[in-house]
């Protein structure tokens, strides 16, 4: 059976606050780091598994993405899909 590996990205929606986000910006200028004006913290979720076909494997890692990777009322999502072998 074909092997995926899947990259899921996962970040706040944009009308969301995000306090480690402005937290670390402001670390950031803290450390001398001038400029930043903008900061958000998300998630990167990295898995490989094993489906018949391409349609099959998408269709599982958005099914993980939506459900158990992200919480859809305040995040968004996308997802990076490859064969592996």
């Amino acid at each position: 059976m074909p092997l995926y590996s899947a990259r899921v990205q996962v970040s706040l929606r944009p009308s969301v606050l995000d306090p480690a986000g402005e937290a670390t910006r402001a670390a950031a200028a803290r450390l001398g780091v001038e400029g930043v004006t903008r900061l958000r913290i998300g998630k990167a979720i990295e898995l490989e598994l094993e489906a018949p076909d391409r349609a099959t494997a998408q269709a599982q890692a958005e099914l993980l993405s939506d459900r158990l990777l992200s919480n859809p009322v305040i995040e968004n999502w996308t997802l990076e899909l490859q064969e592996l072998g």
